[in-house]
């Protein structure tokens, strides 16, 4: 196990670039995953498929993904904790996410298989950066602060995710005007997103520290079967750490939930609601606002109250944007639930980083992010794979999948409170 005998003082500097790292991988997923090039797999790159199998084969293909993600994060995060490489992990990931986004510009009409490929390896990169940033969490910050960092990060990658949607929503309005098709816009917003991550993700390539005393032992197979030896006893020995895992197994249930919006939200204002590209971009750039806001007011409440209560509040207001959602037949109510959705995903995301932090032993943050990955790559299968099930199930019927998400959610709420965060922490504070 790393020790960490680096102990200089961590720098304003450094922590706004562990922020940073979020305003640049945010464009991402807002613009591939949630507004943009999800919406147009299933409307023009696969549409000879048909809606419903359309939507199908992008839900496998994320489902794909996060299968990847599910096998090695754990892994992965231990190795680096292991052999000190955590920043070499994330600089790898990050190149790779970068690339393959850019070569989603070559997508077009019939490409679906190509598109497949290239969606699952650049989705697969962004989730391993993401487990690998927030392992650096718990150490430029203590339990005291770790909610309001952990949410001052997530406002900003929502105000990255609006920055470059405004970008891509300019070119767009543009290249309509010039007489230019969906396929050429699509293909250039892909390469505004990967520009932008790479530029935004200098100051955390070049800023952060990586403060283990071991970071400069190569990676042998010694270190990678360590790696896996430590995923066995953290498994085996999952009474030592209760709440963490029944945070794990709650997060997995409601994070389905919000995968299935996350990455049909647009597929569905465009098949349900009847939205064009520039209104779904325009309806995303405002639930990132909306977003931002709520990342960083619990980020605040989660210091003050605790991160399972304000976990617990953003699942009821999942569960009435849901209901608002289903109900929507003018896009006044369906509005009204993209806000509600807004406020709600960036508390429950903020706060569900920040209590992994707190349950987690020093030393061994990468080890127990990769385990957090895991549930949430796990949610990412089993939500978006359901909802594209029951629209392929139902012939085309995304309404009646909806409510697949509501399950979810209150679920959830149910599970998390079973999760004790005061002894949760003090079994960290024993184990590290």
């Amino acid at each position: 196990m790393p020790s960490y005998h680096d102990r200089s003082p961590v720098t304003k500097r450094e922590r706004f670039a562990w922020c940073m790292y979020d305003f640049a991988n945010s464009g991402y997923t807002t613009v591939i995953l949630t507004a943009v090039f999800n919406a147009y797999f299933v409307g023009v790159v696969a549409a000879e498929e048909g809606n419903d199998q359309a939507t199908l084969l992008w839900t496998l293909a994320m489902a794909a993904a996060n299968a990847l993600v599910l096998i090695s994060a754990p892994v992965i995060g231990a190795i680096a904790d292991y052999s000190g490489t955590k920043k070499r992990f994330l600089f790898i990931s990050t190149a790779g996410c970068v690339l393959f986004t850019a070569l989603l510009s070559t997508i077009g009409p019939g490409d679906t298989y190509w598109a497949i490929v290239l969606v699952v390896l650049a989705t697969f990169m962004f989730a391993s950066g993401e487990n690998l940033i927030a392992a650096f969490l718990p150490e430029i910050s203590d339990a005291e602060t770790m909610g309001r960092l952990s949410g001052y990060g997530w406002a900003l990658g929502y105000l990255g995710g609006l920055f470059t949607l405004a970008l891509c929503l300019g070119y767009v309005t543009y290249a309509e005007q010039q007489g230019y098709d969906a396929t050429h816009y699509v293909q250039v917003s892909t390469l505004i997103v990967a520009a932008l991550f790479g530029l935004a993700a200098l100051p955390t390539l070049l800023w952060l520290r990586e403060r283990s005393s071991t970071q400069k032992t190569p990676i042998t197979t010694q270190i990678i079967i360590a790696g896996f030896m430590r995923i066995r006893t953290t498994l085996r020995d999952t009474s030592a750490h209760t709440d963490l895992f029944r945070f794990l197994l709650a997060l997995t249930t409601y994070y389905a939930g919000i995968h299935i919006v996350i990455v049909l939200a647009a597929v569905y204002a465009q098949e349900v609601m009847g939205f064009k590209t520039q209104d779904t971009i325009v309806l995303i750039m405002v639930v990132n606002i909306t977003a931002a806001i709520g990342a960083f007011f619990f980020g605040y409440l989660q210091d003050k109250f605790g991160s399972v209560r304000c976990i617990m509040i953003t699942l009821l207001i999942w569960s009435a944007a849901i209901v608002c959602a289903y109900y929507a037949t003018d896009s006044m109510l369906f509005w009204i639930a993209a806000n509600l959705i807004g406020i709600a995903l960036g508390g429950a995301q903020s706060a569900g980083r920040a209590l992994v932090g707190k349950l987690t032993p020093l030393g061994r943050q990468g080890e127990f992010f990769g385990l957090w990955g895991l549930a949430t790559k796990l949610s990412a299968i089993i939500g978006p794979i359901t909802y594209g099930g029951m629209v392929y199930w139902f012939e085309g019927d995304h309404r009646i999948a909806l409510l697949s998400t509501l399950g979810f959610f209150i679920s959830g709420f149910v599970l998390m409170a079973t999760v004790n965060e005061e002894r949760g922490r003090k079994k960290a504070e024993i184990f590290s």
